[in-house]
């Protein structure tokens, strides 16, 4: 159940769908609300009611759904034209970054919203000579959520503008990566331990149950699983690794295998069709190195783009520099080691982060200038143990 719970609160953070979906019931609570409240005291409103009549009513009305329509059907335009020019500018791992947009899904959210409620008060309106009902609060706040639109179109036409600027796109992801870091790594701890993974064969192994890529470890529930049957449990893939179905995931060593509750192990394991940021810093680093790889590739030949982006491997390589990583040990309250995940060591980072610029921007004076000063300074805020790799790659380029 909590696994269902993160994925479908993932869902819910990162999808496209939920703040228009949103606005879609609370226009519709609105319309039938205000609706109530006109006919509840439409005959006391006398010389400050809706004077149009019913025809000018459905008029406006009409006007606002046509209108929110066309607005509609612009802002999809636009955001489609935008996400296939990130894509082939920059690289499609940026996508999910305009998908996530709240602005976009605001400004998407508010035009829906505005044509559900002016539908909704349209089939409302009555112009038999028996039975004449003209909504008047109603139809003077849909031309209010009309002029609210207008606005925020406008607002939305000026963030797209921006938001398509390498700058602006680099410094979502590299601030969305810090956040990660920060939360998964965090600074201030002590050494870790030497680690010493457990020896010889596992007892069991305990296979994929689907495909697909990890994305999340519920590292405390596979902490209380192996206590429970007093196990040793040991990951085979890595966060944001490809995992067909079947393939062997889980080792158990030093215990009973039959008295451990697989299927409840096997739900630690979140997967799901690409790579997220829940928990995968790594995944920060491969949406910049694939940014440098485009700028640097020969049909762009974009070096400045390329440094832009080292300059924010700059800052996360300075940061996991100063701090100790952890050694993927979690042990129980006794302090006995339970579980062991694979875990990227400093060099691993500083090599996803590096390898492809260093690669492809051979010949920019400008890229090898930067990637020169990067390791200099890392070099010398590096604690001791993340300086030997440090030190070869400069070795190298002396």
């Amino acid at each position: 159940m909590r696994t269902r719970l993160r994925s479908l609160t993932q869902s819910v953070r990162t999808g496209f769908w939920a703040i228009p979906t949103l606005c879609v019931f609370l226009s519709a609570a609105l319309a039938f609300g205000l609706v109530a409240l006109d006919r509840s005291v439409d005959d006391a409103l006398g010389d400050f009611s809706f004077g149009a009549g019913p025809d000018g009513a459905r008029e406006v009305l009409s006007a606002i759904v046509t209108s929110m329509i066309t607005f509609t059907g612009l802002v999809f335009s636009i955001t489609i034209v935008v996400l296939q020019l990130t894509s082939s500018q920059f690289s499609p791992r940026v996508l999910r970054t305009f998908l996530r947009d709240r602005q976009t899904q605001i400004s998407l959210g508010v035009f829906i919203a505005t044509f559900v409620y002016a539908v909704l008060v349209l089939r409302t309106v009555n112009g038999l000579d028996d039975d004449v009902f003209v909504p008047a609060i109603s139809t003077s706040a849909g031309v209010l959520l009309l002029i609210v639109s207008v606005g925020v179109f406008m607002a939305y036409i000026h963030h797209i503008a921006t938001s398509i600027q390498a700058s602006s796109i680099l410094q979502s992801i590299a601030g969305e990566t810090r956040a990660v870091l920060e939360r998964e790594l965090p600074s201030g701890g002590p050494p870790p331990p030497v680690v010493v993974r457990p020896a010889g064969t596992p007892v069991a192994v305990l296979p994929a149950p689907r495909s697909g890529v990890l994305v999340h470890i519920d590292v405390a529930l596979l902490v209380r699983v192996a206590s429970d049957c007093d196990v040793v449990l040991v990951s085979r893939v890595h966060l944001g690794d490809f995992v067909p179905e079947g393939a062997p995931l889980l080792e158990v060593h030093r215990g009973n295998a039959d008295a451990l509750d697989a299927a409840r192990a096997l739900r630690a394991f979140s997967f799901a069709r690409e790579r997220t940021m829940q928990q995968d810093v790594a995944f920060g680093f491969r949406q910049l190195a694939d940014i440098v790889a485009k700028a640097l590739s020969p049909g762009v030949n974009d070096p400045t783009t390329a440094v832009q982006a080292l300059d924010g491997m700059h800052d996360l390589l300075r940061r996991l520099a100063t701090r100790h990583l952890p050694t993927g040990v979690y042990a129980d309250d006794a302090g006995r080691p339970r579980l062991y995940l694979p875990q990227p060591c400093f060099e691993d980072y500083l090599t996803l982060a590096l390898q492809e610029a260093d690669q492809y921007g051979a010949d920019s004076r400008q890229v090898q200038a930067r990637i020169t000063a990067l390791l200099t300074d890392v070099r010398a805020a590096a604690l001791p143990e993340h300086r030997p790799p440090l030190d070869a790659l400069l070795a190298e380029r002396s």
